[in-house]
């Protein structure tokens, strides 16, 4: 089958694409689907420089992604709960950069029909982290939330479910983001020098919660800015984090809580009241210039790849 595979940390240059990798063969309680469409994070260059091995240890040779959508194709010993031609979306075990991939049956769920391939693939890991860091931080109707990188896939998703819950969100992004966010019912701040001076004349009531999506040193002032009190700022991205006493949330919640959000997020989409942008589509074979594109850090949206 047509896959990316990488044998050793590095940058993009360490991506190949090859034809001749060995299709996967679905074990007791898992199932194979023909994929159809992956989205593209900043976990999976993050992963391919070995920086997350703490959380994500990598056996080579390695393919890289998580989040696809696609048609269950075979199934292992013991599955009764889907079957062949399901149209299903999740998380992949064996990579999903790659025309076909392994899943437990409880990591996918079925894949509404108005939902698109695209959309589909990207709702996985974005939607999950969103609503996996909001719980954390417990924020309720009334309350103020700081979200850096608000414009990304993450602060996106995470925004506009905030915003539904009645909470005031200040998102950090770069002036070009500015009417996007503001279209998502966020305050728009901008990142850089000053930011902390513009943050508390754009909330003058104060901060409650942080939720740093974007990881560039934003954790010293999300500190200053809540008093000292550490318990109610997440981060996703700062590779500093145990440093400062902040929680780091890299890894996801229980599977029957995961697979609910992500039939409840679905369903959001499908109905018009939860936006994803979906910023570029590209073949499977383009996977280095995707994670180059993700690695750059100016993408509002979801990358796409197509196998």
């Amino acid at each position: 089958m047509e896959a990316i595979v990488y044998e050793e940390f590095g940058g993009a240059e360490v991506l190949r694409h090859e034809a001749g990798v060995a299709v996967p063969q679905p074990g007791p309680g898992e199932v194979r689907v023909k994929v159809v469409a992956v989205g593209v994070n900043p976990l999976d260059w993050k992963r391919r420089h070995g920086w997350v091995e703490e959380f994500y240890p990598t056996t080579f040779p390695a393919v890289p992604g998580l989040e696809f959508a696609g048609t269950v194709d075979a199934l292992g010993e013991g599955v009764t709960e889907l079957a062949v031609g399901d149209e299903v979306f999740g998380w992949t075990k064996t990579g999903a950069y790659a025309e076909y991939a392994l899943s437990d049956t409880s990591a996918v769920v079925a894949k509404p029909a108005a939902l698109s391939w695209e959309l589909a693939a990207s709702v996985v890991v974005a939607g999950e982290t969103a609503r996996r860091v909001l719980d954390l931080l417990a924020v309720r109707e009334g309350e103020t939330l700081l979200l850096h990188g608000a414009a990304g896939a993450v602060g996106a998703l995470a925004a506009q479910l905030a915003v539904a819950s009645g909470v005031t969100v200040l998102g950090t992004a770069s002036e070009r983001n500015h009417a996007f966010l503001r279209e998502l019912g966020v305050h728009p701040v901008t990142y850089g020098d000053g930011l902390g001076d513009r943050i508390r004349a754009t909330a003058p009531q104060g901060v409650d919660a942080v939720f740093d999506a974007a990881g560039r040193d934003t954790l010293p002032l999300s500190i200053e800015l809540l008093g000292g009190e550490k318990s109610r700022i997440v981060t996703i991205a700062a590779p500093d984090a145990a440093e400062h006493g902040i929680v780091f949330s890299g890894v996801t919640v229980e599977a029957p809580l995961a697979r609910r959000w992500l039939t409840e997020l679905a369903d959001l989409v499908v109905e018009g009241r939860l936006r994803l942008d979906i910023a570029e589509v590209l073949p499977l074979k383009e996977a280095a210039r995707a994670q180059e594109l993700s690695e750059a850090g100016h993408v509002r949206g979801k990358l796409v790849l197509l196998p």
